[in-house]
């Protein structure tokens, strides 16, 4: 590889990282439409198509580290944050938003470490048994479609929001839309959590900012959510409508002592895990389970040092993307309490319904509008808002279904 080969690909590292922290910070715009986008134009590119690899993988994990900032400070997440509006507007209210950002921040760091030790076993292992997995793959998304429901405090309620919402799921995919998830997950969780925000006369206090030496997770806490993350992350890294918020909740009850700062940790380690495995996942079986994956699959076939630069990509920009997110953090923190949530609320739901309306066009904005009733009904049920992942997991479980 040549100095100049050398050049280009850090040139695409770092332009990656400033794409993705405009994409984490805007609501509905997910990377996955900018990987769209430079895979369109692959074919004019002059250059080695190493380089939009590059590009999409240092942008992926930079959205994935910035975009807990408008899903915890503005309550507006995308798929992969959808979680942390609760437990972080929670902290939020009580002047700890910082330090919920903070420890998701760190939660993604602990991902990286555990992607590196999971590599080298996906690499070996995962191609020996996923022929068998196939056979079984509707009873594993079946399984965890049942724990989730039975976790949940009103499970009849829960079991009806998980059917609407797989319904829901089911009808989007026969229909004409353009990035049928856009509107499908945006309403699910963005709209209708911008809707309740704007509904309640919440004022958000003067935030604490300690500092990271402060706030830096004690030692039984990182080993806590390295394992637990670790445990529940990787079939969620190749397995279809599993993802890094089923990782979460099947994680959550592997940690003892439970709070709000443990869960946005490990929802930041799974996240990272997912992300990161999907490249691993496209080397070693071919199947790709991000839309980041899908883009590079389409781009080249991963080679093993094609392999290793890509991991070297993520830990770069993860430690890039941590300090960028920090230095972005204080200033929503300091900044937050001195305007109107409540107008950022809407001004924020208009822009998503634009972005919509945008890229998925009028039939797109309507399944936008159902999705996000169903996302309120959810909110004011009570139930377990990851039970609305059905709109992904019962089509799956239906897909895999042998037919007797």
């Amino acid at each position: 590889m040549g100095i100049r080969m050398i050049i280009e690909l850090f040139l695409a590292l770092i332009v990656g990282i400033l794409i993705g922290t405009l994409t984490g910070l805007l609501p509905g715009f997910h990377i996955n439409l900018v990987s769209a986008i430079i895979l369109s134009f692959s074919s004019f590119f002059l250059f080695s198509s190493l380089i939009p690899v590059i590009f999409i993988v240092s942008m992926s994990l930079t959205h994935t580290f910035i975009a807990f900032i408008p899903s915890i400070f503005l309550g507006a997440p995308d798929e992969d944050t959808s979680l942390s509006v609760l437990p972080g507007h929670q902290m939020l209210i009580n002047r700890k938003g910082y330090e919920a950002l903070v420890s998701s921040l760190f939660g993604c760091l602990i991902g990286i470490s555990a992607v590196i030790i999971l590599a080298p076993l996906f690499i070996l292992i995962l191609p020996q048994i996923f022929s068998y997995l196939k056979f079984v793959m509707f009873l594993i998304l079946l399984l965890a479609s049942i724990y989730m429901i039975i976790k949940s405090e009103n499970r009849l309620v829960s079991l009806i929001i998980f059917f609407l919402a797989g319904f829901l799921g089911m009808a989007s995919l026969n229909l004409n839309i353009k990035d049928t998830l856009l509107p499908l997950l945006s309403g699910l969780f963005g709209s209708s959590s911008l809707i309740t925000s704007i509904t309640k006369e919440n004022k958000i206090p003067n935030q604490i900012i300690p500092s990271l030496k402060e706030l830096k997770p004690k030692a039984k806490e990182i080993s806590e959510v390295f394992f637990a993350s670790l445990v529940s992350s990787p079939l969620c890294s190749f397995l279809p409508a599993l993802g890094s918020s089923q990782a979460a909740v099947i994680g959550s009850d592997i940690i003892s002592e439970k709070s709000q700062k443990k869960f946005l940790m490990l929802l930041g380690a799974v996240n990272i895990i997912v992300l990161g495995l999907s490249f691993v996942t496209l080397y070693s079986i071919g199947k790709s389970r991000t839309g980041a994956a899908a883009a590079v699959s389409e781009l080249i076939k991963i080679s093993p040092q094609d392999l290793m630069i890509i991991l070297i990509v993520i830990t770069i920009s993860s430690i890039f993307s941590f300090f960028t997110a920090i230095f972005i953090g204080k200033f929503f923190s300091r900044n937050i309490s001195k305007i109107n949530y409540k107008i950022v609320s809407i001004i924020v739901l208009i822009f998503l319904s634009f972005i919509v309306f945008l890229f998925s066009g009028f039939l797109g904005f309507l399944l936008f509008l159902v999705s996000t009733f169903l996302g309120l009904t959810a909110i004011y049920s009570g139930a377990r808002r990851t039970n609305l992942m059905g709109a992904l997991m019962l089509p799956s479980i239906l897909f895999y279904l042998p037919i007797l």
